[in-house]
């Protein structure tokens, strides 16, 4: 397969109808201020989603037993899939440091998560790979002379293309699981790199496990790549992956019928990195509630230390800590 500016996909009505869906459940899921978690949430799904990407990969270790490790205790079990799991955190804790569209920042997160795994991580690969299941090659990838050439071509089009970043994530992890850069590694790169190019836009996807709806559908994943590589186009894994994220989406919104507490207004009104404001400026963002109720609010942020407050009456500004 030649990369082309834009690899070739087709847009059917399903993915037309697909994109519609998960849009609406991005503007809820802002207008339930759950963009944004709490760092306590943030590490549980973090731990989700590291659980569900390498157990796709056969890590043998339990949810329990990831969260352990996590923690920084003593769990008995193979060494390299402990190291799959502290390589993984490594990562996944500090996604902000990856750039979407740099081939470097690319082979700097592959050398970090496969560090001790493999033979010189971060590199391509230098020799032939086929994809095996059961007793049949299910894909021979292009040779490794044309990797660098082909990966080039892909960042030029995360850069350059004109794609929606729906459709932008979900053909890159396509073609780069086409392509099979590395040794080994390459399904999580693949699950990772989705996640850092939606990030871009869309911060939910920061922390919202869509790798565990995958882990789940597992053949279906598998079927999805197979078929695609079969019509030598990524419609079918289109498809899927765009079926995964609305079904991530659709969970976290489950509990977005919730009852906002005071607690839950000011963490995300203070996420928003506001460094000075009113309480008309706390009121803007919170539209529903009454101006009583944003006076309750910044007095128990008084209270908790978490701001200040200059003036008095209607020369009153808060400050945050």
């Amino acid at each position: 397969m030649i990369l082309s500016l834009k690899p070739p996909y087709r847009v059917t009505s399903r993915i037309l109808s697909q994109i519609s869906t998960i849009s609406e459940k991005l503007g809820e899921v802002n207008a339930a201020f759950l963009s944004r978690q709490s760092p306590q949430l943030r590490k549980q799904n973090r731990i989700k989603t590291i659980h569900s990407s390498l157990q796709i990969e056969g890590n043998t270790l339990s949810f329990e037993q990831v969260t352990a490790i996590l923690d920084g205790r003593r769990v008995v079990g193979p060494e390299k899939d402990i190291s799959e799991i502290l390589n993984a955190n490594k990562v996944y804790e500090n996604l902000d440091n990856f750039k979407y569209d740099s081939e470097r920042s690319f082979l700097k997160a592959h050398r970090i998560l496969m560090n001790r795994l493999v033979q010189n991580p971060g590199e391509y690969r230098k020799s032939g790979v086929g994809i095996v299941q059961g007793s049949n090659i299910a894909h021979v990838a292009p040779p490794h002379a044309n990797v660098p050439g082909l990966m080039k071509d892909l960042f030029q089009y995360l850069k350059k293309g004109d794609d929606l970043d729906l459709l932008k994530s979900c053909v890159f992890h396509y073609e780069m699981e086409f392509i099979h850069p590395f040794l080994d590694g390459n399904g999580r790169m693949g699950r990772l790199w989705q996640t850092i190019i939606l990030m871009r836009k869309y911060p939910v996807f920061e922390f919202l496990p869509f790798g565990t709806l995958i882990s789940e559908t597992q053949m279906d994943y598998y079927q999805a790549l197979a078929q695609s590589d079969k019509e030598g186009e990524s419609t079918a894994f289109i498809e899927y992956m765009l079926d995964v994220i609305d079904g991530s989406l659709s969970g976290l919104l489950r509990i977005s019928g919730r009852i906002l507490t005071e607690k839950d207004r000011i963490e995300y009104f203070l996420s928003l990195n506001r460094n000075e404001f009113t309480r008309k400026d706390y009121m803007a963002v919170f539209k529903s509630i009454s101006s009583a109720t944003a006076s309750r609010d910044l007095k128990r942020a008084l209270d908790l230390g978490l701001i200040s407050k200059t003036g008095s009456k209607n020369t009153t500004r808060y400050i945050a800590r």
